[in-house]
């Protein structure tokens, strides 16, 4: 019995869902299963501002106060690069898992 090439066309576009089904079917089986990284999300505490107005700062307090904060911040510069490295090693890590 021959077929028309209509119904043959027919016929095989109807299989490819089936088809499709098949291999993620056996694609979730088999797969390697990764785990999903969610970066730690860190609240910062409010800041604290205090007023001076009635009393006088000496200079030499002045000073070391400046240098405290100007510390301070070059710290928290340095732990945001260092926290910016080790999520783009994560990162990497993930590909190369992927990859292999």
């Amino acid at each position: 019995m021959a077929y028309s090439e209509t119904r043959i066309v027919i016929g095989g576009l109807a299989h490819v869902p089936v088809l499709i089904f098949i291999a993620n079917f056996i694609k979730g089986k088999f797969g390697i299963k990764t785990e999903e990284i969610k970066d730690p999300v860190v609240k910062g505490e409010p800041v604290k501002i205090i007023e001076v107005s009635d009393t006088l700062v000496k200079e030499g307090k002045a000073e070391a106060i400046k240098d405290i904060s100007n510390k301070l911040d070059s710290i928290e510069q340095r732990a945001d690069e260092v926290y910016e490295k080790v999520k783009k090693k994560k990162k990497e890590k993930k590909k190369k898992k992927k990859n292999n």
